[in-house]
């Protein structure tokens, strides 16, 4: 199995940067390749590299990987901020890489899939539905609805004061001033953050410790959020194969929303449920069972 250092521009004309996986003996034929990016402000050595490694190991599959626009190390539009996820852009930027690994020697065109997680979950869901390129979508503890995630998230005492900074920042970007952020967790239990939890606070301060991810999003991005509705295609995926990847003690993308939109979508679909929190999909046994579990549905769908 092997890895290069790639980068390729956008329809923005923004470079994003990763990695290409190819297996051991390809053989320099055309290969099933699989798109995959990270959810919230995580970045692509957040165990992306495992899964990619994984799969390029077990089955004869490319996997491209790359960093979200504005983080890791993709660039950005130039006088927009880094750390600023607006949800349709990198919905783009997902079927502007699958356009790009069409253009490569080792990928098979007609048979390229999308993988997902956490945000980027809810991402591939959008991207199979309006890009018939996809043939396969692997969502992984997605976020399938801002708005239902958001009123869980964050607590209804400080909404009033987020949504006053909802439109201060709004007319302050308007006048040519420095946008606001917010800490995306904070130690504090009810400190101000994108992201409340102690599983979260775990994880991300973590990577910190190890990576160049920086503890800040902008204030768009959580009005962003609130207004994102990946739910609302589910249905008009079909007959591109689903498989739907569900943490059962998921406290930050709630199990039961993504079973009431896998209970709309439309057959060809399988349900894996873990186990677990949202973040033990990331780390110990329980990865690996589901690293499995995703091989054997592209081995079925994809590979094959």
């Amino acid at each position: 199995m092997g890895r290069q250092n790639i980068e390729f521009k956008n329809s923005d004309g923004v470079t994003l940067r990763g990695w290409f996986y190819t297996p051991e003996n390809a053989g320099g034929g055309k290969l099933p390749t699989l798109v995959m990016a990270h959810g919230f402000t995580a970045l692509k050595e957040m165990t992306l590299d495992f899964y990619a490694e994984h799969f390029s190991s077990a089955i004869p599959i490319n996997c491209l990987v790359y960093d979200h626009r504005g983080f890791g190390e993709s660039d950005h539009v130039p006088g927009q901020p880094r750390g600023e996820i607006v949800p349709n852009l990198q919905i783009s930027d997902y079927s502007d890489a699958i356009t790009y690994a069409s253009t490569r020697p080792e990928v098979d065109k007609d048979k390229i899939g999308v993988w997902g997680t956490s945000y980027s979950g809810g991402h591939v869901l959008v991207v199979a539905a309006v890009d018939r390129r996809v043939k396969v979508v692997l969502s992984q503890g997605p976020c399938v609805s801002g708005w239902d995630n958001f009123h869980r998230l964050v607590r209804p005492d400080i909404i009033p004061q987020l949504e006053e900074l909802f439109n201060s920042n709004r007319i302050a970007r308007s006048q040519g001033k420095e946008p606001a952020y917010l800490p995306i967790v904070h130690q504090d239990t009810f400190g101000t953050c994108a992201l409340n939890g102690k599983d979260v606070y775990d994880f991300f301060m973590e990577w910190e410790k190890k990576s160049t991810w920086e503890n800040r999003v902008t204030v768009r991005t959580m009005e962003s959020f609130r207004g994102y509705e990946p739910q609302h295609l589910i249905e008009k995926i079909s007959p591109t194969p689903l498989l739907l990847t569900v943490p059962t003690l998921d406290t930050l993308t709630p199990p039961d929303l993504s079973l009431a939109a896998y209970a709309r979508a439309r057959e060809p679909k399988e349900l894996s449920l873990l186990p677990g929190g949202h973040f033990d999909s990331y780390a110990g046994k329980i990865t690996e069972d589901n690293v499995a579990r995703q091989i054997a549905f592209l081995k079925k769908w994809l590979v094959e």
